[in-house]
């Protein structure tokens, strides 16, 4: 039985979390952490992350990232495995997220959806033979109305993941409206669509001459996420200080 805390337990993927693992026999959610308590969760909720007492696994955090500092304290000073879900973290934290990683193990992800990750996987392979049998890169990511940044980070780290079989060779375009010029053969084109309710949705593109081969990938619901972080509790429960990703779940599985 894997003993979880949830740090953000009363935010909507805390609240998805905390549902997803009440229904797996192979793990208890043991403690909440959140700014609140309304007394309406099955587990004890802790206002302040350093009076939650109670042993467990590891942490899954879907909080803030004001909230982030005192979470990785607690975790190192605890000895307690972290899945950071949390983004938007200063560079000062992206350098303590680091250091903790020393002390404990911490996996941290740009997306937690395990489609994404194998997709991340994939590209690599699929890049380094179509790419160099002369096939352009496109990108395109769909989102909700709602959602403030574009290109996703998602986006960027299928795009990341791509250039590094070619060493950072290919340039990131956003934008060719004031472009008047053939299409560079190093370069990845990366569009934004913001629109409705869209959860996530990533297509990249290969297209060659007379052919197009294109991976996608769809969230239907924020629940993939939590589907994710509650797969990568499982494998960073007693795991030695490092720092680890998504990858190393699939790789653990496969």
């Amino acid at each position: 039985m894997v003993k979880i805390i949830m740090h953000g337990c009363n935010g909507k993927m805390g609240q998805v979390i905390s549902g997803l693992i009440a229904a797996d026999p192979d793990m208890e959610l043991v403690a909440g952490i959140d700014a609140r308590d309304d007394g309406h969760n099955p587990y004890p909720v802790f206002t302040d992350i350093y009076k939650c007492d109670v042993a467990a696994d590891a942490i899954i955090d879907f909080s803030a990232a004001v909230a982030v500092d005192k979470l990785l304290d607690y975790c190192v000073e605890k000895k307690l495995p972290c899945v950071l879900c949390t983004t938007g973290l200063s560079e000062a934290q992206l350098a303590k997220v680091d250091e903790a990683a020393k002390k404990v193990a911490i996996l941290k992800s740009a997306n937690m959806s395990l489609g994404i990750n194998l997709m991340l996987k994939l590209l690599k392979e699929a890049a380094g033979l179509l790419a160099n049998a002369g096939f352009d890169m496109e990108i395109v990511e769909k989102h909700h109305n709602l959602k403030v940044d574009a290109p996703s980070g998602t986006a960027l780290a299928l795009a990341d993941s791509i250039n590094e079989e070619f060493n950072g060779e290919y340039e990131y375009v956003y934008d060719r409206s004031n472009r008047r010029e053939q299409r560079p053969k190093k370069e990845i084109g990366i569009s934004s669509v913001r629109g409705g309710t869209i959860v996530g949705d990533h297509d990249v593109i290969f297209a060659g001459a007379d052919e197009v081969v294109t991976f996608s990938h769809t969230a239907y619901s924020k629940a993939v996420f939590g589907k994710g972080a509650v797969q990568a509790a499982k494998f960073l429960a007693g795991k030695p200080a490092g720092m680890y990703n998504m990858s190393d779940v699939i790789n653990a599985a496969m």
